[in-house]
């Protein structure tokens, strides 16, 4: 296959540097080599970018909807399709569409179209989220408690049936127990807690057992205070451990994310959008398992004011992790890139820019806007 050649924009390569003067050379999805400007190879189809930065496309692992399209109301691959392409103009190249509790019956619908999406080869499709039904309902948020469910052996089952891309599994610790959590991860999934009231030691077991990760630091999860630490306490003592992070000013301030910054290793948090149909629209109210919720600017709620999901995209957690956080563009980038990789298990496949791994780009300009991008090779405006 011949090779394309990006050139003219600065090139955020792996580990943080930012090169001038360098091309990239794409053939057959992925990044063969990244040269000199003046060393790309003979034949090759140029592509001249007009300045600003390459880096590698966004990676959402919390994208319960966009485009209008609510994940839970329509299981289907052409859903997926439109959620992603929804997302892809803000620079996402990989995203677990989110299931948010519901019954058992749309959770198999919701796998069956995952798998059938992956195997079709819609773009940006790495695997599932399934948040719930296993939550805490003194910690359901807007879940739905009639829909909250024991850690039932169908259920389990269920969440382990599908065999292509990820399962990322949202649950509550306290809930579902530590055998449980084990056998989930035997099965290949993917355990992240949520929606939790957990203790300092259960939270603490469940790492232990597997839980590697926690979907949304801070929100619907036991507080750390001055006598208990909780779940929250428990995450941030531990190094390993991923957070994802809902940077939209609106679910946690500012302030207490730049303190959990300097807790932990930045390398461990993550960029998520808990993204809603809204995104990408002009929609002004959408329903949530018969509900009504508002869209007033940056903020989703029901009738009661909880808080429903997000209206954010990707590139504007980057841009608000840079201005809110006071991170540089590479920090900001990394956390929406190579950490949810990493977390993903996928960091050998994608979430840098470097030979071998996935063509999965961003262009985005000086102001951190997008202005393209490319999965496996493939820009957007040909897609």
């Amino acid at each position: 296959m011949t090779a394309e050649v990006l050139t003219g924009a600065r090139v955020l390569l792996a580990g943080g540097a930012v090169a001038e003067d360098r091309a990239l050379v794409i053939r057959d999805g992925r990044i063969e080599a990244i040269v000199a400007r003046g060393d790309r190879p003979a034949g090759a189809r140029v592509r001249a970018l007009d300045g600003g930065l390459l880096a590698p496309g966004f990676i959402d692992t919390q994208v319960n909807g966009g485009g209008g399209v609510l994940f839970n109301d329509d299981p289907s691959v052409e859903a997926i399709r439109a959620i992603g392409a929804a997302h892809r103009r803000f620079g996402t190249t990989g995203f677990l569409p989110t299931l948010i509790s519901d019954d058992l019956a749309v959770v198999e619908r919701a796998l069956r179209a995952v798998d059938a999406a992956i195997a079709e080869g819609v773009p940006g499709v790495l695997g599932i989220h399934l948040e719930g039904p296993l939550l805490s309902p003194a910690r359901a948020g807007i879940h739905d408690p009639a829909r909250l469910r024991a850690a039932e052996p169908e259920v389990l089952a269920s969440m382990t049936a599908r065999h292509r891309g990820a399962t990322l599994v949202t649950l509550a610790p306290e809930v579902v127990g530590c055998e449980a959590i084990r056998g989930l991860v035997a099965a290949g999934a993917l355990v992240a807690a949520g929606h939790t009231n957990a203790t300092y030691a259960e939270m603490k077991a469940a790492l232990a057992a597997g839980v590697t990760g926690v979907t949304h630091l801070f929100n619907a999860m036991s507080p750390m205070t001055s006598r208990a630490p909780g779940a929250v306490g428990a995450i941030l003592q531990d190094p390993e451990a991923y957070c994802g992070l809902i940077v939209d000013g609106v679910h946690v301030d500012p302030v207490v994310l730049q303190i959990s910054l300097r807790a932990r290793p930045r390398d461990r948090f993550m960029l998520v959008t808990d993204a809603m149909s809204p995104v990408g629209t002009e929609m002004t109210a959408f329903s949530l398992g018969g509900r009504r919720i508002e869209v007033a600017g940056d903020r989703l709620t029901d009738a009661s004011g909880t808080l429903a999901g997000s209206m954010l995209d990707m590139a504007s957690a980057v841009r608000n992790a840079v201005r809110l956080l006071g991170l540089d563009a590479p920090s900001a980038i990394a956390m929406a890139s190579a950490s949810p990789a990493a977390f993903l298990r996928m960091d050998h496949q994608r979430g840098r820019i470097a030979p071998g791994l996935a063509a999965d780009l961003v262009w985005l300009g000086d102001d951190m806007t997008v202005r393209d991008s490319w999965i496996a090779g493939q820009a957007a405006g040909d897609a």
